[in-house]
């Protein structure tokens, strides 16, 4: 059996990494020549300012009294340049942000699994196609730029990333200390020569990374009068920057001006997603080489923004963020026809370079040309846009480079995802492979399914391995002539011996066959229905978390349907009331949205009266409780009530822009390590430990709460206790005889395994139930699919200092918390049942396995980005639940099995 997990956490890896290989991989393409606009730019320099985490309507609307919050950039949308909304892509983070704008192309989906300071693929960018890049800001985002970059040309200047602080008093100094250098610069260029002729040289770019906005909407949110406050700083220093650069270059009309942002921001501070706060950010650009203001008397769009905002009158000209917005460019028609041509055969050479890679990498009769894009076609298409321009008909060469373009970028999707299909079948295969093995691996050995149905044991065959090492064989060869990468041996050879594997135990399948021939029909339907509504239940409840309500109820609902009622009428109504208490939950607004501090100190309290209660019962058994145990409840119960006040404490102290107290993170912090330590102080009894756990763990969830969640993984063990209570109920009612009462069982690492039973019908409703659980547990407070359905605003407990990696462990283990509640309680499911964890985790395995199999088939790879995204990562969660599902597994039997002795004394309660 230890073989089959190993085998089985290696085949899982497969299929979670093999999403990486067919959806994750890098569309770039190397090794293009060259091409350049023959006419000479407008402008010689370019000051590009991003405002991180600006929205598009804070920016333009005007306040309550009528004025605009950016008087300056107001005034350049109607008297100097043009504007408009750009519109990013999901995700909604600063590093794609600025990929798009400053490399020209949407986030390369590769830098998802690889890293986040810096870009980890190589691309060419603005910054190193010119010939001098300054630029100044996040020592977050400037890197990536740099590293990249050939030769020594592109410098930085960033400030501490400790300035990063969501609990300053200031974050505006973020961006002030930007324009301050900016200025010390040029102060400084003129009285170095060296200096002072690069900076007047042609190509040059100062890049002006403002990241305070985005710090105050997440510390303070949008809403709030820092936000607000700090866009009103960001005008006043962008109006001295370009006061600045037209003084220090003589006014000599050659330096273009764009002031832009790389995403914007929910109202409740939070960023990644798809949402209009997020993917709508502003763009106003100015100077050399840009259009005027246009009056106009109506335009077209389909919000109501341009009323809104006042700005019905002005020409508003959208982008998507990374396309070059022509419509933006006030130069000659033969300058834009020309750039258009340019940028047309710029595409269609990395078009030419992905076709040649991919017909190299194929079997001639096996290629299938983009049959869009011919050579004759590509070259008909030059040929009338060049004939276009020298004609002077320059609407006409500008509409046929932008046919040529899209059909460019679709043949480049086109062989980018050849291969898609091919992994794709064979990952299937492989699946299907994995799920019916485990099948009759559960039949045959932890059921009594088909015991006395097989007659006879018929001697192996040495067909079937010789067939299947001749397919083996085959397979790779075809691998081998395509040249394919190693990667692809792995998905096509994996089904090979899987399915051997599974034809190897025909007999069991056969009689397995014989076995559900004899099972009345009606039954055999019902029962495969219902199991079939339930995994469809879980399916749907990664798109509409509404759906775990659903569940719920009918969980509410099973005990009157059952004889549970009239045996244990008291634990029935307990099972019924928090379950339709737990399925609130997912009925209300994912965290975040609306932080209420005194819903956490609700939380805390609740517990505290548990403890009181708890503790009060536990004292009056003298012989089950001694001081020991007495002393690590009260430890607990002091750990809750320090985590109450830092939760009250820090709020009030970022309420005040005083920061994060020294003393809260170091209790903090305390908390957090200590955790998973103090409950293996306490007894091994079934509930003490069981409550011990809880009281540790929700110690450490109230300093990540910021709301209603504080109070879910408290309903959920609630349940958890009554899911114990509940099954050995069921199991009396099925006849198998328990030997104890559960006030009486322990944890025991070393269990007698002559005390297991083989698997029955309902040890699957019980997996069934704990996968439920373990989906309620991620879902039931937000969609952790949804990168910004979590709030930063959670850890600032333990830290404000931004730290993406730190900052996001911590809230993985949030998420974590109520998964390892459900994992002790399944436990003690196991134990009480006395059913073997490896029968059950079988069955989950299962569960799991087909509803990865649904998402595998529901990814997509077109629409928008969110839903593609979306689609991922519902494939990367259930495969991730199943691969950790192992180490949960282990980290549970350690919390509850596990003793650890107090200042030497002896351990008590050893069965």
């Amino acid at each position: 059996m230890l073989l089959f997990f190993a085998l089985g956490l290696l085949v899982h890896f497969v299929f979670f990494a093999s999403i990486f290989d067919i959806y994750f991989t890098s569309p770039l393409v190397h090794g293009m020549t060259p091409q350049f606009t023959p006419l000479p730019p407008p402008a010689r320099r370019l000051v590009l300012f991003v405002a991180d985490g600006l929205r598009a309507d804070a920016l333009y609307e005007l306040d309550e009294n009528g004025n605009s919050r950016a008087p300056f950039i107001r005034n350049i949308i109607m008297h100097e340049g043009s504007w408009g909304v750009s519109h990013t892509r999901v995700p909604t983070e600063s590093r794609p942000g600025h990929v798009a704008l400053i490399a020209g192309f949407y986030e390369d989906v590769s830098a998802v699994a690889k890293g986040w300071k810096e870009n980890p693929v190589e691309f060419d960018s603005l910054f190193n196609e010119s010939k001098y890049t300054w630029s100044w800001g996040s020592p977050d985002i400037l890197p990536m730029f740099a590293k990249g970059a050939s030769g020594d040309h592109v410098y930085t200047y960033s400030y501490d990333s400790k300035r990063q602080d969501f609990g300053a008093q200031d974050a505006t100094k973020l961006d002030t200390w930007v324009f301050d250098n900016v200025k010390d610069f040029f102060h400084h260029a003129r009285n170095n020569q060296s200096l002072l002729s690069k900076i007047n040289e042609e190509k040059i770019v100062f890049f002006l990374h403002l990241l305070g906005i985005d710090t105050n909407g997440h510390a303070h949110r949008p809403s709030s009068r820092d936000y607000k406050d700090n866009i009103k700083k960001v005008d006043d220093g962008v109006k001295e920057i370009v006061s600045m650069f037209n003084h220090f270059y003589g006014n000599d009309g050659k330096t273009t001006f764009i002031f832009t942002s790389d995403h914007g921001m929910t109202d409740w501070g939070s960023h990644g997603a798809g949402h209009p706060s997020e993917t709508l950010t502003p763009l106003v650009t100015w100077g050399a080489g840009i259009k005027y203001p246009q009056r106009v008397s109506a335009q077209q769009f389909d919000d109501t923004f341009l009323k809104e905002w006042r700005l019905e009158n002005w020409k508003r000209l959208d982008v998507n963020q990374g396309i070059l917005p022509v419509d933006y460019l006030n130069n000659t028609d033969i300058f834009q026809a020309e750039s258009m041509f340019t940028n047309a055969v710029q595409i269609l050479e990395q078009f030419k370079v992905k076709m040649t890679q991919k017909k190299e990498a194929t079997l001639p009769f096996l290629f299938t040309p983009f049959k869009s894009l011919s050579d004759s076609k590509q070259f008909d298409i030059l040929r009338k846009a060049r004939s276009y321009i020298k004609d002077r008909k320059f609407d006409e060469a500008v509409s046929l480079c932008k046919e040529l373009i899209h059909l460019a970028l679709k043949g480049l999707s086109y062989y980018h995802t050849y291969d898609r299909f091919f992994l794709g079948i064979n990952i299937a295969i492989g699946f299907v492979g994995w799920i019916s093995y485990a099948s009759l691996l559960i039949i045959k050995s932890h059921s009594n399914l088909i015991r006395g149905v097989s007659k006879e044991v018929k001697k192996p065959s040495h067909f079937l391995p010789c067939s299947f090492v001749a397919i083996g064989i085959l397979v790779a060869l075809f691998l081998l002539i395509q040249a394919c990468p190693w990667t692809y041996y792995v998905y096509c050879l994996l089904p090979v011996p899987i399915w051997y594997a599974v034809l190897r135990e025909f007999q069991v399948i056969q009689d397995l066959v014989t076995s559900l021939l004899t099972y009345p029909l009606s039954h055999f339907v019902g029962y495969l229905l219902v199991f079939t509504l339930g995994i469809e239940v879980l399916v749907l409840s990664f798109f509409y978390r509404y759906m775990l309500t659903v569940g719920l109820t009918a969980f509410a609902g099973w005990p009157f349907l059952t004889r549970l009622w009239t045996r244990a009428k008291v634990t029935s109504l307990s099972w019924t009331f928090f379950s339709l208490l737990l399925a609130v939950f997912p009925l209300m607004p994912v965290v975040g949205r609306k932080p209420d501090i005194s819903l956490v100190m609700g939380a805390g309290l609740l517990v505290l009266l548990l403890s009181l209660y708890v503790v009060t019962s536990l004292t009056k058994r003298k012989d089950s409780f001694i001081k020991e145990e007495l002393l690590v409840h009260l430890l607990q119960v002091l750990s809750t009530v320090l985590s109450m006040y830092v939760v009250y404490s820090t709020q009030s102290s970022l309420l005040k822009k005083q920061g994060l107290p020294l003393t809260n993170q170091i209790i903090s912090w305390a908390t957090l390590a200590s955790s998973l330590i103090v409950p293996l102080l306490s007894s091994p009894a079934l509930f003490q430990r069981l409550f011990s756990i809880l009281l540790s763990l929700m110690s450490t969830y109230l300093l990540l709460s910021t709301g209603y969640e504080a109070l879910f993984p408290l309903v959920l063990s609630c349940l958890m206790f009554v899911w114990i209570n509940i099954e050995q109920e069921t199991l009396q009612q099925s006849g198998v005889s328990c030997k104890q009462k559960l006030t009486s069982i322990q944890f025991s690492y070393n269990t007698d395994i002559t005390q297991f039973r083989q698997l029955c019908l309902d040890d699957i409703r019980r997996a069934f139930f704990l996968v439920f659980f373990l989906v309620t547990a991620f879902f039931g407070t937000g969609n952790i699919a949804s990168i910004n359905s979590f709030d930063l605003a959670s850890v600032y407990c333990f830290l404000t200092v931004f730290s993406p990696f730190m900052m996001g462990s911590l809230m993985m283990w949030k998420i974590l918390i109520p998964f390892v509640l459900v994992m002790c309680a399944f436990e003690a499911v196991q134990l009480t049942t006395q059913l073997s964890s490896k029968s059950l985790f079988l069955i989950v395995l299962v569960i799991s396995d087909i509803m990865a199999l649904h998402f595998f088939f529901l990814v997509k790879d077109y629409g928008s980005w969110l839903d593609i995204g979306t689609s991922i990562s519902h494939y990367v969660i259930v495969m991730s639940m199943t691969i950790f599902l192992v180490f949960l597994n282990g980290l549970a039997q350690l919390l509850t099995t596990k003793k650890l002795r107090l200042c030497g004394k002896p351990k008590s309660h050893l069965m």
